[in-house]
């Protein structure tokens, strides 16, 4: 049971808190769904221990057009997935390549593990980023699809700012959204002639 309420309170510390505090600070969903669905795809890179590099190069390179954190949380979301696909991308590498099947012994894996990699080794990990990339832009569609709702919702639950307007009000419509709330009828009135 103490596990349990370690690998809790891990979780907490390490996801949830850091999502909840993305979510209160008001970000587009829009720019939300593209940042989760960066570093989710990024995040199954088929090479353990690149994707936070990959990761702090795509944010270094996107700058503004991605949410650095949101990236970060994501990939660290995404690690488990990223072991369990490694099989399936090397598989899929060899099918869209008509490469040769490689055998998964754990002679292999202690070859790669002691850099004692042979040419069969190298290409087969070559085999397993061919298939990653092939499938990239399919999982960064699929999950930026399903994200942009959901973070629409919980940016309206969680965020303590309103959402930026997509275009900002003429000094005419201030003056009238001003007048409506003070309920100035002939200011209206003549900024209804002005606007018409």
């Amino acid at each position: 049971m103490a596990n349990i309420g370690l690998l809790t309170m891990w979780l907490n510390k390490k996801i949830v808190e850091p999502l909840l505090e993305i979510l209160r600070k008001g970000a587009e969903p829009k720019l939300l769904a593209f940042s989760a669905a960066l570093g989710f795809t990024i995040g199954l890179f088929p090479i353990c221990g690149t994707t936070v590099i990959i990761c702090g190069l795509a944010i270094a390179s996107l700058g503004s057009h991605c949410h650095a954190p949101t990236v970060m949380v994501i990939n660290l979301i995404a690690t488990p997935i990223e072991l369990s696909l490694m099989v399936p991308f090397l598989r899929f590498g060899e099918y869209v390549s008509g490469g040769p099947h490689f055998p998964l012994t754990s002679d292999a894996l202690k070859k790669v593990l002691t850099l004692q990699a042979s040419r069969e080794v190298l290409l087969s990990i070559a085999h397993a980023l061919l298939g990653w990339l092939v499938a990239a832009p399919i999982i960064f569609a699929a999950v930026y699809i399903l994200s942009l709702p959901l973070f629409k919702v919980l940016v309206l639950k969680f965020s303590t700012r309103p959402l930026s307007p997509k275009r900002s009000l003429s000094p005419t419509e201030v003056r009238l959204k001003s007048c409506l709330q003070e309920g100035r009828r002939e200011t209206m009135e003549e900024l209804e002639e002005h606007l018409l």
